[in-house]
């Protein structure tokens, strides 16, 4: 008995680890046009659903998939809406495990190719061409997933060997709606312990075609992991903001609708199920199909009963969470070994706050020209905010500089590592750009406490200097959105030339000043020393779009 469900464990640890494997290479292969498409993500709920799909999809875990969307929630890149539609493609985009199971492990007999497919890929993984590369791995996780599941068929023993078993089960089967709550606790806990609906839904078709569960009580089970899986997002969402557990908590009313329903309707589901798919759900052989077929036709007819009330599904937990005071560049990091590496993925959350970070140095440099214009009103309290905001981008620079170190350090492709060095660049000149801000900040305080008196015309002249320089960190933060072209950097040359010469030609001025009378030397250091700070937010803004440039 110790030993079959050690044989039962090993099994399921291959499956997990080649789907692992080759969910990771479909990313690599797939990664940037997803995160392209994740970009463009719009309020039109059909893309949102065909979206949720191809990611699940390529990480063959509704679990793994929803807890990526509940996280660009948390980061801004999805509105709570967007993402409702998204939950229900990832919905039906678990459905094709239970397809690949049935096919790959109950209807074709490909054990003895297994093993020659990995030793076809194996060659292809010492390849210099990252596609080459990539396709091997996808062969060898097919291969090692497709083991597992012949392994795992084998190590379930037969119930005809296992009588006794059959008599267990069946004291909790037959009777009626009661059967179908057990069987549906059932799932619900199992895929709660498993945190993977791929590997319940893997061992629940194993235990139907051996014999173990009829069709109604696999069905049952089934509803059960649609509800387990939804608990995984909700845990990760407890960190995060309101928004983020808005999703999470609406992908729990989804399935949850969607369950009791079909637990009203459970009979005539499992009958559409047989209809849909031929041969006898008595059968352990046919099983494996009609599980399919429910599983499917009731994501199906879920995503088709509740997509017009997406809306109402948004106001609804809006209405039930409320908003909270939050960091705005809070992460959702899961480290669960259980879930295939997304690292591919959430690389578009990373450059949601790169973004963010710009927009720090623009407030900085905009509450500096406050200050400056405004050097006879006492600012206190808008210094201790900026001061805020400067303490923000270190923080938002250490965390995403540590988020994409762990994006890193999973299985991602040669241009997303490339990809991953410039934006860790990126990070560190916007720091350094925000430090330059709050210096600004910090010199316009000293004027207003020193009562460091300059001519008037100066006021015009940081104003305009402060134009020039948000204008370069717009055209940067655009850049970073949509990419760097020839073009841009022949932009960026222009502007970069022209701070410089206007802080040259402002410079003179200052020191002419200087000479003419000494009484103001300390007030026209303090007035050199801010242009200074500006022309380098403008020399750090060449820096990213050159490093930018190189990526691309």
């Amino acid at each position: 008995m110790i030993s079959t469900a050690f044989e039962i464990l090993g099994s399921l640890g291959m499956f997990l680890f080649g789907m692992k494997v080759m969910s990771e290479a479909l990313q690599k292969l797939s990664g940037e046009r997803l995160r392209n498409l994740m970009r463009t993500m719009t309020q039109n709920r059909l893309a949102g659903v065909g979206t949720g799909f191809l990611v699940t999809c390529l990480v063959q875990s509704s679990s793994a998939s929803t807890v990526m969307m509940v996280s660009f929630v948390n980061a801004g890149l999805l509105t709570v809406v967007e993402a409702i539609g998204m939950i229900m493609g990832a919905n039906l985009g678990t459905t094709t495990t239970f397809w690949i199971v049935s096919f790959l492990g109950f209807k074709f007999s490909l054990s003895s190719v297994a093993l020659p497919i990995i030793g076809v890929a194996m060659p292809l993984l010492f390849s210099r061409r990252s596609t080459l590369r990539d396709s091997g791995e996808f062969l060898i996780g097919f291969g090692l997933l497709f083991l597992g599941l012949v392994f795992l068929k084998d190590a379930v023993p037969d119930i005809k060997n296992n009588p006794e078993a059959l008599e267990f089960i069946r004291n909790y089967t037959g009777h009626g709606l009661w059967s179908v709550l057990v069987f549906f606790a059932f799932g619900t806990v199992l895929t709660v312990i498993v945190q993977s609906s791929s590997v319940a839904g893997a061992i629940t078709i194993t235990m139907a075609a051996k014999g173990w569960i009829d069709f109604p009580t696999a069905a049952a089970v089934i509803l059960g992991e649609n509800v387990g899986t939804t608990i995984t997002a909700n845990l990760a969402a407890l960190s995060a903001n309101a928004n983020a557990k808005r999703a999470a908590l609406a992908h729990f009313f989804f399935n949850i609708i969607g369950v009791i329903w079909a637990v009203i309707f459970f009979v005539p589901l499992t009958r559409m199920a047989d209809w849909i798919m031929p041969g006898d759900p008595l059968e352990p052989g046919n099983i494996p199909f009609h599980m399919a077929a429910f599983h499917t036709g009731f994501n199906l007819l879920n995503i088709a009963l509740l997509i017009a009330f997406v809306p109402q599904l948004g106001k609804l937990v809006n209405r039930l969470i409320k908003d909270r005071a939050t960091r705005g560049d809070e992460h959702l990091k899961f480290d669960s070994t259980i879930f295939p590496q997304t690292g591919e993925l959430n690389i578009a959350e990373a450059e949601e706050d790169v973004q963010k970070m710009t927009q720090l140095t623009r407030d900085l440099v905009s509450g500096f020209v406050q200050l400056y214009e405004n050097a006879d009103v006492e600012m206190g309290e808008r210094v201790k905010e900026l001061k805020q905001l400067e303490k923000d981008s270190d923080r938002m620079a250490r965390e995403t500089t540590d988020y994409l170190l762990q994006c890193s350090a999973g299985s991602v492709s040669d241009s997303s590592m490339a990809k991953i060095s410039s934006l860790m660049r990126v990070i560190a000149e916007l720091e350094d750009m925000c430090d330059r801000g709050y210096r600004l900040v910090l010199l316009a305080e000293r004027r207003h406490r020193k009562k460091r008196d300059l001519p008037a015309e100066t006021r015009v002249q940081v104003r305009q200097f402060s134009e020039i320089v948000l204008r370069f960190v717009d055209f940067t933060s655009t850049c970073l959105r949509r990419g760097v072209q020839t073009s841009d950097m022949e932009t960026a040359y222009q502007l970069e030339n022209f701070i410089d010469n206007f802080r040259k030609s402002l410079r003179k001025e200052s020191i002419a000043r200087m000479r003419q009378s000494g009484d103001q030397v300390k007030a026209e250091m303090l007035y050199i020393d801010i242009l200074n700070n500006m022309e380098a937010i403008g020399n750090h803004s060449l820096n990213i779009l050159q490093a930018l440039r190189h990526h691309d």
